[in-house]
């Protein structure tokens, strides 16, 4: 199975994660409204709640370049089958996706690949809707 484009893309930046303590290598690819691609990895750090995931990383690009909406994802690691993203990541997904239906495409570096939408990943997400007064 060859891959994507976005795949491709996430799996050339995921040998430029920083893992090693884990040595568990993550990358991530987003592709905007505008057809524009953000990439991102993980970096670990010794303490580990500072790490930052590869999603985190994709999306911190994207807004340095002045955008803020995703178009499509796909997230590729070295693993027996596709790894979602975190639930903190989750919500920074559902944060700047277009709407609920943006495509999440995990893959595994063997080819294995499972799509699922922003909103089948956090269904009952919490939006900006939520900070409306009525």
């Amino acid at each position: 199975m060859s891959d994507t484009p976005l795949i491709a893309a996430a799996r050339a930046i995921r040998e430029n994660a920083y893992a090693p303590y884990s040595n568990f290598k993550v990358g991530a690819a987003m592709r905007t409204p505008s057809g524009t691609v953000y990439a991102g990895v993980n970096v670990e750090n010794i303490a580990y709640p500072e790490g930052t995931c590869a999603e985190a990383g994709a999306i911190a690009a994207m807004a340095a370049a002045g955008e803020y909406a995703i178009a499509e994802v796909a997230v590729i690691a070295d693993s027996p089958a596709p790894v979602p993203p975190c639930g903190g990541c989750r919500q920074k997904l559902r944060e700047f996706a277009v709407n609920g239906d943006v495509r999440v495409t995990m893959a595994t570096t063997d080819g294995a690949t499972l799509t699922m939408t922003v909103s089948e990943l956090l269904p009952g997400a919490f939006g900006a809707e939520h900070m409306e007064k009525a």
